[in-house]
Order: structure tokens, then sequence, then C-alpha cells
């Protein structure tokens, strides 16, 4: 979040997943409106009418008045701290830039879609989700006070990476939710020092995290994400609850090293690290929720299919 690095250098360790956004587009057959396909259509005669916000501001970036449809797939629902909100905007500017016949780097991809998401839009929102998306693979993310960000990718580490996602567990936890509010908190409480002071720790467990990957030292990163879900239950009320804290104590019970909510908080995925050996008594341990099984992405977004006919 900018009320934090612009203080204190920030940092995240990050991956992306197999689980995507697809954004498809085509000329639409009015030449004098457009049409979007989300979770609902709209059809709209003027962009300011579009009443889905990121659409709608990438839309007026790119001068777009009419003859396009837009459609969007997910293969997770939003809201669920899977960071798909961000992954639409840069799987949109990335579409729209392509069908213009012009390049973009992935750290300017990354850049335009916090400028529509923060400044435009002013989500009270961080920067790691557009990053993720743009660059993919297990990354060390540093955020700086002049707005710069840095990518240390970690793929050269093949082995260790691998055997850290056949460790890690996720769980549905079955609620949605908007992580505005939770978030809006958040960036208000860290004008106060005991809560500045958290998440600077945070950001040291960073490179504490990543040396643990690269060493091969799994089970004290799993330790390590423990201690950093303590500290982020600190920072805001609703980032957890009882049927949360209530699954997280039963993992760690059944042999899970240590663990965190994805997102913002209140709902969505829990994530563990939990050596192989204990995984079937976690999984069993937490039949009440649905396991969701997925593989570390290395690419981040691209494209798939392009024809200019």
């Amino acid at each position: 979040m900018p009320g934090f690095y612009t203080q204190s250098p920030g940092a995240v360790l990050s991956t992306t997943i197999n689980k995507y956004m697809y954004i498809s587009s085509h000329k639409f057959f009015e030449p004098d409106k457009i049409r979007v396909k989300y979770s609902k259509t709209e059809t709209v005669g003027n962009v300011n009418e579009l009443q889905h916000p990121i659409l709608r501001e990438v839309f007026k970036q790119f001068g777009i008045s009419g003859g396009l449809e837009v459609s969007s797939i997910a293969d997770v629902p939003s809201g669920t701290g899977l960071g798909s909100s961000s992954s639409f905007t840069v799987g949109l500017l990335h579409n729209l830039n392509i069908i213009r016949n012009k390049f973009i780097t992935k750290d300017s991809l990354a850049q335009d879609a916090c400028k529509v998401e923060i400044d435009l839009l002013k989500e009270p929102i961080g920067k790691q989700d557009q990053y993720a998306a743009a660059f993919g693979g297990l990354n060390v993310f540093r955020f700086k006070s002049n707005e710069e960000v840095y990518a240390e990718p970690l793929t050269k580490h093949k082995e260790a990476i691998g055997q850290l996602e056949k460790n890690l567990l996720m769980f549905y936890t079955g609620d949605q939710r908007s992580a505005s509010n939770i978030l809006s908190e958040q960036k208000n409480n860290i004008q106060e020092s005991e809560k500045f002071e958290a998440m600077k720790q945070m950001v040291e467990l960073v490179d504490k995290a990543k040396n643990a990957v690269i060493l091969g030292n799994f089970d004290h990163f799993g330790k390590i994400l423990h201690e950093n879900w303590i500290l982020k239950k600190s920072l805001a009320s609703g980032i957890s609850n009882s049927v949360i804290d209530q699954a997280y104590d039963v993992a760690l019970k059944s042999g899970a090293l240590g663990g965190k909510l994805l997102g913002a908080g209140g709902g969505g995925f829990l994530l563990f690290y939990c050596p192989e050996q204990t995984q079937a008594k976690v999984v069993d341990a937490l039949k009440g929720l649905r396991k969701f099984d997925f593989k570390f992405e290395q690419e981040g977004s691209k494209l798939i299919h392009y024809s200019d006919e």
C-alpha cells in the first residue's frame, strides 16, 4: 500500500497459479455501441454509461466509443482473495494494447493496471496483485518510495519451487466478500505506530521466506508463514473470524506448520504449508472445506489467440 511503502520499503513474496482470467474482444456489429460481458451483460451507447468501473475507466483511457465487444471468463469467483480484479485489469489492458498492435512490457502493464485501480478508481489496495498477474511466476516484488517496483524472479530454483508446490494445500472457505472495507480500515491503521511496525515485520519475513525456499528449508518456510499470519491478523478487524480461526487451528494440530488466509481477509481461500506425509490427515480434518487443487504458473499475462479477420 502507498501509505506504507512511501515511508518504508515494501516487499512481498508471491506466486501465480494455473487459474486464469480470460479476456476476449472482437468488433461489435453496432459501430456506435459497446457491449461488455462479465457476470452480466451491458450494451451502451456511451462509455460513461458502463456500470463496470474497470471497463469504464480503461475504455476511457483508450478512447473507445463504440464498435467493440469484450467478454471475460474466470476460473475462480471474484472476492475470494486470489487477485481476480487485478488479473482482470491486467488482461484487459493487455488485450486492448494487442488489438492496437502495440507491444507493452510486463512492467508497463503492471504500472498501467495500478494507475487504473489505485489512481483513477481510488481503490484502497496495494500493487502486489497487478505485478503478480503481469509477470507470472514465483517472485519477490520490492516497492520503493519513488513508486518504482523491482521484480526478483526465483525461477532458476526449479527443484526447490517444485517441492514447495507439493507442500502447499489450499481450501475454499465458501465465502466471497468485498475487500474494500477491510482494506480501507487497514489503510487508515497504517498511521498507527503498532500497525506500521507489524507491517515492517512482515516485510522482514519476505527475505527469510525467500531464503528458506532457495535453501530448501521448507519446514522453516511453514513457520514463517505462520508468523506472517499472526501479524496480518493484527492489521485490521475482519481479517479473520471464528470459522477461519477454527479451521486454521485444526490444520495446525493435524500437521500443517503454517498458513494464511489469501487476500484482504474475511473469507475466500486458506493456504497451508504442510509436509506431504501429513497432508492426508489435514485434508481429512478439514473435510468440511473444499480442497482446491492448483499448480504454480510461470508466464503471467499472455496472448493465447489472435486474428485480424
